[in-house]
């Protein structure tokens, strides 16, 4: 991105805690495209902040204060001018490049004319629907799926936060899926296994990460996940659920109402998963160098029904890449506490 061009690279020292009971820890911050990364000293990420969600506390005081623009209770303190000036400008940069209210309004006024004389495809609310889901941004994407989370957690509680575990949380992060945007959250509740939102957020059930000894179990449902939302775009699946009135809101005002999220929140945890072709997940496996035998077993321990996943205990002739370090693999297990 040119807006930090002359922040290439650039990190800093701050203070950061997990929660607001959490102690307070100096951390390395860093800024990057879209995301600002807090580590330890060591190096190890504590957290990814969306540079397009992060909120300053205290506008024109110092030190700066910020917040990942949710309700987690994280808290960041910045003194360093130059951090603070490339969070600033990059966030200007953002926002310069998300659709604004007053433009969709805007082009609507002109469309309307456009749809009086093409009624029949402009009003027909799947087409619409898909319109709108075509031309939300990513990073109104991920806020969304934000607020999606937040609307969640009032069934299942917050995320489990265990600072060790999310750092092996964002490893298995990396080792799925590199260096795209998105985050795997592991809840408390609420979620049967596993689901997924817009914004590549994926949530499994602690249940995968406790009642099992291999992390392919954890691994193989993130990648479930993650090949459902390449066949059904979540934000269509929202707009789909919640109908036409919605998808106009989000079209000319950029938002969607806390009802309608809730609405969808409540959708989400009481419909069935959609069923995924073996093959298609069986070559997710392979690409991403995953012994699929432990999924296979913990769907059906009696392997009868996902003997595909079972026998297919190799990757291209060669064996399969461990998910996480041993250590990182116990830090995971115990990232809801006991």
């Amino acid at each position: 991105m040119t807006a930090i061009k002359d922040f290439d690279r650039l990190e800093c020292m701050g203070i950061w805690r997990a929660s607001p009971d959490a102690q307070r820890r100096d951390v390395i911050v860093s800024v990057g495209d879209a995301t600002l990364t807090i580590a330890d000293q060591k190096g190890s990420a504590l957290a990814h902040w969306s540079l397009p969600a992060i909120r300053r506390i205290n506008p024109g005081e110092k030190p700066a204060l910020f917040d990942p623009g949710n309700d987690a209770g994280e808290q960041l303190e910045l003194g360093d001018e130059l951090m603070i000036e490339a969070i600033s400008k990059v966030q200007k940069a953002i926002e310069r490049r998300r659709p604004h209210p007053g433009r969709l309004r805007f082009l609507l006024r002109g469309s309307i004319l456009v749809l009086l004389a093409a009624l029949a495809f402009f009003w027909l609310p799947g087409a619409m629907i898909r319109y709108t889901a075509s031309v939300v941004p990513a990073s109104k994407r991920t806020e969304i799926g934000q607020e999606l989370l937040t609307q969640i957690r009032r069934v299942a509680g917050r995320p489990c936060e265990a600072p060790l575990g999310l750092q092996a949380l964002d490893r298995m992060q990396t080792r799925l899926f590199g260096a795209r945007d998105g985050k795997i959250i592991v809840l408390h509740s609420g979620v049967e296994l596993s689901e997924h939102l817009p914004g590549q957020f994926i949530l499994l059930n602690r249940s995968l990460v406790e009642d099992y000894e291999d992390a392919g179990v954890a691994a193989g449902f993130a990648l479930l996940e993650d090949v459902r939302a390449s066949k059904k775009d979540p934000l269509l699946r929202l707009l789909e659920d919640t109908g036409l009135s919605a998808a106009f809101r989000l079209l000319t005002t950029g938002d969607l109402p806390a009802g309608i999220l809730a609405a969808h929140a409540e959708t989400l945890l009481l419909e069935p998963p959609v069923q995924v072709d073996t093959g298609e997940l069986l070559e997710r496996f392979k690409s991403a160098r995953l012994n699929p035998a432990p999924y296979g077993y913990a769907v059906d321990i009696t392997g009868e029904t996902t003997i595909d996943f079972i026998e297919r205990d190799t990757v291209d002739g060669n064996r399969s890449e461990p998910v996480l370090a041993d250590g990182d693999w116990v830090s995971l297990q115990g990232i809801c506490g006991r």
